[in-house]
């Protein structure tokens, strides 16, 4: 492509070529990157916002310059400045809304949510292109649409359905409206096989016909290939769930920016889609996951249905009060604090925190251990740390600390479940076996705070630490379990 094509694309096609739109959407571009770097660390993910926010602006802006007013085929109306800027309006008054109830341990649900969204939004823009292909200057003067355009129309519909039902899928799974167990149909790889087939199948068909009864199979087989490629996913797979389909929208939203030609679109499209795919292939290394078994769907079940939902053997086990934990830890010398979605659902983080800091005052060295899908997303135990003020410097990673362990006097397990257990390592029956975990069990005494002994962890396996000689186990809230640990440590004298 040359440098006037580029420009071409800048404008959209629809009118004389605008270098300076170019340039625009160039800087753009430069900003995303910047904001995805940013967003790598917990030290610069504020900076990484900024510049995100503002390369979006800038590409928002530009479009709104280039692109309005827009004229409807026959030029019987035109949509202008003030009806665009009602709707985004509208949309930023959710946003703000939204964010501002939003809670923590909510989040998951959240992103998943705004994840459908993109991908139900690259179905309208695909779906009004179809419909009124010359607005688009994508069909000649019979009508008859591009080829190239058809391509990118299909692959944009097809991957938005799929992120809008999926995410769906997800979003109920991890509010609690629809079982985090695994969904099984039978025969559902042969079903899978044949749905992504009569797409691929049909998509290559409507490059020759662009029939009505093509396109609208093509949606409704992708929107039905969504849900059969999440239902079987069980929650403690939940995280890489959310990292893929955060990958998908990306590339929805890439297809979409070539069918308008908005190139702000394909970068940023391309970005997500791209640094998605990567995040979720980490967590797939992280788990022992197979990257291909994500996208086909069912990676984290098996049809026997493994050690989840069984019923639970009665085991001896040793409990706690907050005044023995006090004790024991103000007495060791190095303590390891495992965080999980307990923790996130109970806000225990600031209270956590503060016994972290009556501990370092008495010489003990603390350290938090951080699983790589802890919680229900990526990131979600590191951004509670970080919101409760931890020092960054204190916060580690798997591959970083699981080796201390074994020299830790207490291991401090604050609503963490599965990331701890040792069936991943021993039970291939289970569903998650094979997921490298954080290995708790090799502290000299471990604590482990629970709300009752009656609930197993988000993937339904119970956890033979809790049954440890060495492990005591602390029932309760885990926020006041922690605020009563802090107050027998304030007036222990220690």
């Amino acid at each position: 492509m040359d440098i006037q094509a580029i420009l071409s694309a800048a404008t959209g096609g629809h009118g004389a070529v605008n270098p300076y739109a170019a340039i625009a959407y160039l800087v753009a571009g430069i900003l995303f990157i910047l904001a995805l770097r940013g967003l790598s660390s917990p030290e610069t993910a504020q900076s990484g916002n900024r510049f995100g926010m503002i390369g979006m602006t800038i590409a928002v802006v530009t479009t709104l310059l280039t692109h309005v007013p827009v004229t409807l085929e026959g030029g019987l109306d035109t949509i202008g400045l003030g009806e665009i800027l009602i709707a985004i309006g509208i949309g930023a008054v959710i946003g703000i809304v939204m964010a501002r109830r939003i809670a923590m341990t909510a989040m998951p649900q959240l992103v998943a949510a705004f994840h459908s969204l993109v991908g139900l939004a690259a179905v309208a823009v695909a779906a009004a292109a179809y419909l009124n292909p010359l607005a688009f200057g994508i069909a000649d003067a019979a009508g008859q649409i591009h080829v190239v355009s058809r391509v990118e129309m299909g692959l944009g519909i097809a991957i938005g359905a799929i992120t809008f039902s999926g995410s769906v899928i997800a979003f109920l799974k991890l509010n609690g409206n629809m079982s985090g167990s695994p969904i099984m149909l039978p025969g559902r790889h042969i079903i899978n096989l044949g749905t992504l087939a009569a797409i691929i199948a049909l998509t290559a068909y409507f490059t020759q016909d662009q029939s009505p009864w093509v396109f609208w199979t093509i949606t409704g087989l992708s929107f039905a290939i969504g849900f059969l490629l999440i239902i079987p996913i069980g929650g403690a797979d939940m995280p890489v769930v959310v990292s893929m389909l955060n990958s998908y929208s990306g590339w929805a939203a890439a297809a979409m920016g070539f069918t308008l030609g908005n190139t702000a679109m394909i970068i940023t499209g391309a970005l997500v889609g791209s640094s998605g795919a990567i995040l979720s292939y980490i967590m797939c290394r992280a788990m022992n996951r197979s990257f291909i078994s994500v996208i086909a769907g069912g990676f984290g079940a098996d049809d026997s249905g493994g050690a989840a939902g069984g019923s639970k053997e009665q085991r001896p086990w040793k409990p706690g009060s907050a005044e023995d934990a006090a004790f024991l830890m103000s007495q060791a010398e190095n303590v390891i604090i495992v965080p999980g979605y307990g923790m996130a659902v109970a806000q225990a983080q600031h209270a956590l925190r503060e016994m972290a800091d009556q501990l370092k005052k008495e010489g003990v060295n603390v350290k938090y251990a951080i699983h790589p899908v802890a919680g229900r997303m990526p990131g979600h135990m590191n951004v509670l740390l970080a919101e409760a003020n931890v020092p960054y410097d204190e916060v580690f990673e798997l591959e970083d600390i699981n080796g201390e362990f074994a020299q830790a006097d207490v291991a401090f397990v604050i609503g963490a479940n599965d990331v701890t257990n040792p069936a991943a390592k021993t039970d291939k029956s289970s569903p998650i076996y094979g997921m490298p975990i954080l290995d708790v069990a090799n502290a000299k005494t471990v604590l482990f705070v629970k709300r009752s002994m009656g609930g197993v962890g988000y993937a339904g396996v119970d956890n033979d630490v809790f049954y440890m000689d060495q492990t005591m186990m602390l029932l309760g809230d885990a926020k006041k379990m922690a605020d009563d640990i802090v107050k027998a440590l304030s007036g222990s004298g220690h």
